[in-house]
């Protein structure tokens, strides 16, 4: 059987402090990721979900512990050429348009016209052909995503990083959103590590869902989701749903009990 795509072994991040005693974000993460595998992560707030990721991605170093692709140890020098990351906030220049934005992530590494016809390609998945002369102050706050989540994908990367994509979206663009991000992962299989703080998107669209403790964050449990795909918004209703949305908001309460110093009720 063929090995994990990404796996994390003991990955730790510190920080160092004033007081000589460094500032722990997360400890001995250790984690697998399967190829083609959407696995979520959630987990009280400031537990370090979005450092880890910045961490994978070699944005930030690892303070202790490894990461390895195939099986092959990384350095931040391999992370940019497997890596695509989508970050919360769309981060687009707003003096390109959507299609020279997605056209960043090949810049240089294709010849101008097989760059752009792949550029085009990308926004066509995302639903956005048509606006590639469209400027960021032209679009929609989910139509931005969509250009964010476009030019990670370009660069065809191993695994998709993203970090709360939505969190600034109002709701029902949130709910359409997620819907359109089941729709082009079906296209493409990419390996996914999805940071949310909502237990019901992280289901909705994930094979697996991660809970992490307090800070500083550890693996606190894993649950395979028991819903098959293709999914759509009525599997919500689904108990088996409802029952693993219950399971993971009371261990995510326990945890932000733990952190607040409360007994557990």
């Amino acid at each position: 059987m063929a090995g994990p795509v990404l796996e994390l072994r003991n990955l730790t991040k510190e920080v160092p402090t004033g007081s000589g005693v460094p500032f722990v974000i997360f400890k001995d993460i250790s984690l697998s990721v399967k190829e083609g595998e959407f696995v979520s992560i959630v987990g009280p707030s400031g537990c370090g979900k979005t450092t880890l990721l910045r961490v994978i991605n070699g944005l930030l170093p690892p303070t202790g512990g490894q990461i390895f692709i195939d099986g092959k140890e990384q350095t931040s020098a391999d992370h940019e050429l497997v890596m695509g990351f989508v970050f919360q906030g769309a981060s687009l220049l707003p003096w390109r348009t959507s299609l020279k934005n997605v056209l960043l992530g090949v810049e240089g590494r294709k010849p101008l016209r097989e760059a752009e016809e792949t550029a085009r390609r990308y926004l066509n998945l995302v639903g956005l052909s048509g606006f590639e002369n469209h400027y960021p102050h032209q679009l929609s706050g989910g139509m931005q995503q969509r250009v964010n989540l476009a030019r990670a994908l370009v660069v065809d990367p191993r695994i998709l990083l993203m970090d709360e994509p939505f969190a600034s979206l109002d709701a029902q663009t949130r709910t359409f959103m997620q819907l359109e991000l089941l729709r082009i992962w079906s296209h493409t299989k990419k390996t996914v590590i999805f940071i949310t703080h909502m237990i019901s998107e992280a289901i909705l669209l994930s094979d697996r869902v991660v809970v992490f403790s307090h800070r500083p964050g550890r693996v606190r449990s894993e649950f395979a989701v028991p819903l098959a795909r293709p999914r759509n918004l009525d599997i919500k209703s689904d108990h088996r749903f409802v029952e693993l949305e219950n399971k993971v908001w009371k261990q995510i309460e326990e945890e932000v009990k733990a952190a607040a110093g409360f007994a557990a009720l």
